[in-house]
């Protein structure tokens, strides 16, 4: 791990690989750490250079500072531009997953230029309702992440997953129950903002979009509407997986990675 102080704030990633590949930029979902993208690694670094991070509250990263009551997702995609610039690229290929996948539309509607590709799972032009988002915000702020985490988590995985890694859940329990309170809180009210419906007609980038069969947060029906507000085609949608393919289903979304870039 590495650190980079980016507006006051210290950022936890990760740069992996051969400097001369070219550069993926990996974002993860809500809830999560840089490390749901650890299983994916042994496929992805004989081809790219990979660049993994925490977002705010996350993993190791600091949480969101206290002078500042709302989080956007072009804060969120600065971040993404900053640490691509440790790796002294202009341009760079993206993969984001949920949250991850908010990231990756304000940056194919405002920083176009920057991408060489983008795949976008889990996610949505519009995630949820304000209303649902606002009411996690301020049961994590009375309850805490700990406790939030016993309903939130079982949700993120299909039935098979489950069934195969029995601690599964568990595991990430504890890892969410770890966040920052208040950073999470602000993102699910950025959620609750995020509308990309109108934002992405007019770009270049080669779009991907990728979801699950059994993604209760994120349903098929999500991604298509994405597909029709960003001109992307029609997504893939991954039998028997939830929320979180790089987990769920890491050698098959590998695989779909390296094909799609090539």
């Amino acid at each position: 791990m590495a650190f980079l102080k980016h507006n006051g704030r210290t950022i936890c990633y990760r740069l992996l690989g051969d400097k001369d590949k070219p550069l993926l930029v990996l974002a993860h979902p809500l809830g999560m750490t840089q490390g749901v993208w650890d299983d994916m690694l042994p496929m992805l670094l004989p081809r790219f250079r990979v660049l993994t991070w925490d977002l705010p509250g996350h993993g190791a990263s600091a949480s969101w500072p206290d002078k500042s009551d709302k989080i956007t997702p072009e804060d969120l995609a600065q971040e993404a531009i900053a640490l691509a610039a440790i790796a002294d690229t202009e341009r760079f290929h993206f993969v984001g997953t949920s949250i991850g996948g908010a990231i990756g539309q304000q940056l194919v509607s405002q920083h176009s230029d920057r991408l060489l590709s983008a795949t976008l799972t889990n996610t949505g032009a519009v995630i949820g309702t304000p209303e649902a988002w606002n009411t996690r915000s301020a049961n994590v702020l009375e309850l805490g992440l700990r406790a939030m985490a016993v309903d939130i988590v079982p949700r993120w995985f299909g039935p098979a997953a489950c069934e195969q890694q029995p601690a599964l859940v568990e595991g990430w329990r504890v890892i969410m129950g770890r966040g920052d309170d208040r950073s999470y809180a602000l993102l699910c009210e950025m959620l609750g903002r995020v509308d990309f419906r109108e934002k992405l007609g007019q770009h270049r980038v080669p779009l991907r979009l990728i979801g699950g069969s059994d993604d209760v947060a994120t349903p098929p029906e999500t991604l298509q509407a994405l597909a029709q507000y960003s001109g992307a085609s029609h997504p893939v949608i991954l039998e028997h997986v939830g929320h979180v393919p790089s987990v769920e289903c890491p050698d098959k979304f590998s695989q779909m990675l390296l094909d799609n870039l090539d």
